[in-house]
């Protein structure tokens, strides 16, 4: 790790040589701005408004704007100059419990590392003085051009430096506080305790940024010439909370189920609840006109099915005693070419038969469709 500020830590008449190195890093992916026309790179150059050309960075230099717009020129050799005793010292002014740190405070984390053989000792000390007290030591440091605060700790063998807000720095909360008048009741807080029970606590080393990881198939997708993966489909979180209890219910199940505490086995109603989704039926139309009805989930014939399925073969049955059993026995036993020389025949009869096709109006597309099964089953 590169150090980013060389300086030494004030404690008292101690002061301890160290280097400071980031102690963080980003892994957020960047993008490049292109040209949507032809794809070419966006760039940004500085130009001197006076001069209309573009500068180079060693003759740019600071500037302050004051209210009416005018600009005063200053140096980093007058800023080097200025009398702070924090420019190349970490000041610790304080010894304080960590629980009076606001976490608004935290910025920025930063390692020490003792610089030198000559730093070891000193260092080791007041690690050792922070670990035994229990407490985290307060200072003011200066960097990059500005004075700061900061909170020294340990982490592990290290001494890390917190970067703090100045007090003044943190806003106030009176405009973004909820309705004062809002009130809660006792069972919802009890399930509220009881979620958080249940959820418990969580490994935060197990804990990955997931829009990261599809930020970089997506580009590994589009360079290997292949089409992103459509996203799975599912319900988008949010919305008006109808029933805050209910709501509560469902999550305290659907953390149990996850733990491991419940099978999720039960009705559709129970199940839906512990897996914090709505167990509700869609009714299907009406198809009881055309004389079918909707089969059942899981692929079951309906009981209706069946009674229609058993009213067909007796209609079945009793048209082919009509046209002749004695008929439909033959024509079991003969070949294709046989059966359909018979069904020519029958065909014919039918025809000339004007008379009982009127009664059996009714009766001659079903004994059409029936006979086949008439003659497999004889």
């Amino acid at each position: 790790m590169r150090s980013i500020w060389n300086g030494a830590i004030s404690f008292g008449l101690v002061s301890i040589p160290i280097k400071v190195v980031n102690a963080t890093e980003s892994h957020s992916i960047s993008f490049r701005q292109v040209h949507l026309d032809d794809g070419g790179r966006i760039r940004y150059r500085k130009f001197c408004e006076l001069e209309d050309r573009e500068v180079t960075t060693g003759e740019i230099g600071k500037a302050y704007e004051d209210a009416d717009g005018t600009l005063i020129p200053i140096t980093d050799e007058e800023l080097a100059a200025l009398p702070i005793a924090t420019a190349r010292t970490i000041e610790i002014v304080a010894f304080v419990p960590a629980e009076r740190i606001d976490p608004l405070q935290m910025d920025t984390a930063y390692y020490l590392a003792a610089n030198g053989v000559p730093a070891t000792k000193p260092y080791v000390l007041l690690r050792e003085a922070l670990k035994r007290s229990q407490k985290v030591a307060v200072a003011k440091f200066a960097l990059r051009g500005r004075e700061r605060l900061g909170m020294l700790r340990v982490v592990d063998d290290v001494i890390a430096m917190h970067g703090l807000l100045w007090p003044d720095e943190i806003r106030s909360t009176q405009e973004v506080a909820p309705d004062a008048s809002v009130t809660v009741r006792d069972k919802e807080l009890d399930l509220a305790d009881a979620l958080m029970d249940t959820l418990g606590e969580v490994e935060l080393t197990e804990l990955h940024d997931d829009y990261r990881e599809a930020v970089e198939e997506l580009i590994a997708a589009k360079a290997s010439g292949e089409l992103p993966a459509a996203p799975p489909a599912g319900e988008r979180a949010g919305g008006k909370v109808l029933d805050l209890m209910a709501a509560l219910e469902k999550s305290v199940r659907a953390a149990k189920v996850s733990r491991g505490e419940e099978t999720g086995e039960g009705t559709g109603e129970e199940a839906g609840a512990r897996t914090g989704e709505s167990a509700e039926v869609t009714p299907l139309p009406s198809r009881r006109s055309a004389g079918t009805a909707p089969k059942e989930v899981g692929g079951k014939k309906s009981t209706s099915t069946a009674r229609k399925t058993a009213a067909k073969k007796t209609v079945a049955k009793s048209t082919a005693k009509s046209t002749g059993q004695a008929a439909g026995k033959a024509a079991a036993t003969k070949s294709t070419a046989k059966k359909t020389a018979a069904k020519k025949t029958t065909a014919k009869k039918a025809t000339g038969k004007k008379t009982t096709a009127k009664k059996a109006t009714g009766k001659k597309t079903t004994a059409k469709k029936a006979t086949p099964r008439g003659r497999a089953s004889a």
